[in-house]
């Protein structure tokens, strides 16, 4: 009654049954000693406290303007928008750590996949060889070269030409896969399936077809009106594919011996091949400044794609474990990294230095190894986009191909020499120098059990491992 404020601590004069707050009657009080409404003698004894709950005081008149008003709205706003914001970064972080954790389940699918189909054919090879195991005589292999360290720290044997003796392998060079007027083995694939099928392109426009089990050549191949650059050998059809600066991209009939498609998708020499997952699609890349994605069974293009920011010829191409992006080199030292789906360039690789000869994924999708004509390997994180190992080779040392093994326990380069490296550690393990020429190209057998390769010496070379 007194301040015309709801009181804090209310109490009641019996007097004149008012309500006051306690602090200023009192105060009044000891000054008049009256009650402050009927004027009659009042004493602090008898005035009698109210029980309430804590009430909630009134906002200050200040607050209740309408300028006050909307500044105290437009605090809230801000305060939720805040709020909102922080919670959209919270979800978008947590979108990124799912995505990355479905992207390694998916890769640990696709190598338990792998190994189990490796398991089972282990298992029936292993039965088709016990009832021959007591007519098996062991014979000595020389080695070529010294015991290198392997992965678990057992002696790898390497010697050359296992299951090729040198008389063959001299047959080969004297007879040849390839023309020897115009000399030269620029290209090399193993059929996923059988890694004893080798495929080759060379300098004299041929595609050839090499069984090493039965150390004959399976098919010649002509059609091309320049050299074959790139060749893939498809993994469940008996069908090979080529490229060639003569712009033209060719499936091939291994048993028919002849060519059922040509894919006309560039207007410059082909640089890139890779095959698809799927097995129904073809990725190249072209001079053109254009990779092309084509369907095999109809040799139609289905898609086109540059980057006309770059205005640059693509020099490489090489599909994803995943298949559903891919690296592409170019002629300026970059790497890009495009999203099939949506035909766009999602990551730059820059760091190299001339154009980009080769580039190569690891099986798990983790790891890219890119060589340039800088005589540098360059090893890219893809999880964390970053290029996180650079090996120096020797000068002017000529990177032509790169591969990794299925199991991504070693990367094979091959140019100058051949040199195989162990994952994760990146350190060289082998080294074979056998070539008298460059050498072009160079793949992993079924479990790594040899490696094969291609040179301009026109040989075709297989290594133990």
């Amino acid at each position: 009654m007194i301040s015309n404020e709801v009181p804090e601590h209310p109490c009641v004069s019996p007097v004149s049954n008012q309500v006051f707050e306690r602090r200023l009657i009192e105060k009044y009080i000891a000054e008049n000693g009256a009650d402050p409404i009927s004027g009659q003698p009042l004493s602090e004894e008898q005035l009698i406290d109210i029980k309430v709950s804590h009430p909630i005081r009134p906002k200050a008149p200040s607050a209740t303007s309408i300028p006050a008003i909307l500044k105290s709205l437009q605090d809230e706003w801000d305060a939720v928008m805040l709020h909102s914001f922080t919670l959209r970064q919270q979800l978008q972080t947590t979108r990124q750590e799912l995505s990355h954790a479905l992207y390694q389940h998916d890769a640990a699918c696709r190598v338990i996949a792998r190994l189990t189909k490796e398991v089972t054919a282990a298992r029936e090879a292993l039965a088709t060889l016990k009832p021959q195991a007591g007519l098996v005589t062991p014979q000595a292999t020389p080695a070529s070269q010294p015991a290198a360290v392997g992965a678990g720290g057992e002696a790898m044997e390497v010697s050359e030409q296992v299951g090729m003796t040198p008389e063959i392998i001299q047959k080969l060079q004297d007879k040849g896969l390839h023309s020897a007027s115009i000399p030269g083995i620029l290209s090399l694939d193993l059929c996923p399936t059988d890694t004893n099928k080798v495929l080759t392109g060379g300098a004299d426009k041929n595609v050839v077809v090499f069984d090493r089990r039965e150390e004959q050549i399976v098919a010649t191949l002509k059609g091309h009106t320049k050299k074959v650059s790139s060749v893939i050998y498809h993994p469940a059809q008996s069908v090979v594919f080529s490229a060639s600066p003569d712009s033209t991209i060719r499936v091939w009939s291994v048993t028919g011996g002849n060519c059922v498609q040509v894919i006309r998708a560039h207007e410059a020499s082909v640089t890139g091949l890779s095959l698809h997952a799927t097995g129904d699609y073809l990725l190249s890349s072209s001079e053109d400044q254009y990779w092309a994605f084509s369907d095999i069974q109809t040799g139609r293009v289905l898609t086109k794609v540059t980057d006309e920011t770059a205005g640059c010829a693509l020099t490489c191409a090489q599909f994803h474990p995943d298949g559903l992006i891919f690296g592409t080199g170019t002629a300026d030292s970059q790497i890009k990294i495009w999203d099939l789906k949506e035909r766009t360039n999602v990551a730059n690789f820059p760091g190299h230095s001339g154009p980009v000869t080769s580039i190569a994924f690891s099986e798990n999708g983790y790891y890219l190894a890119t060589g340039a004509q800088d005589s540098s390997l360059k090893l890219w994180d893809l999880r964390k986009l970053k290029n996180f190992k650079t090996i120096t080779l020797d000068n002017n040392y000529e990177v032509k191909s790169l591969v990794f093994d299925q199991s991504g326990t070693y990367l094979a380069v091959g140019g100058s020499d051949i040199r195989v490296y162990i994952c994760k550690q990146w350190s060289e393990v082998l080294n074979f120098s056998d070539h008298s020429g460059l050498v072009t190209g160079v793949a992993f057998g079924e479990h790594a059990q040899f490696l094969a390769s291609t040179g301009m010496d026109r040989s075709l070379k297989f290594y133990s491992l």
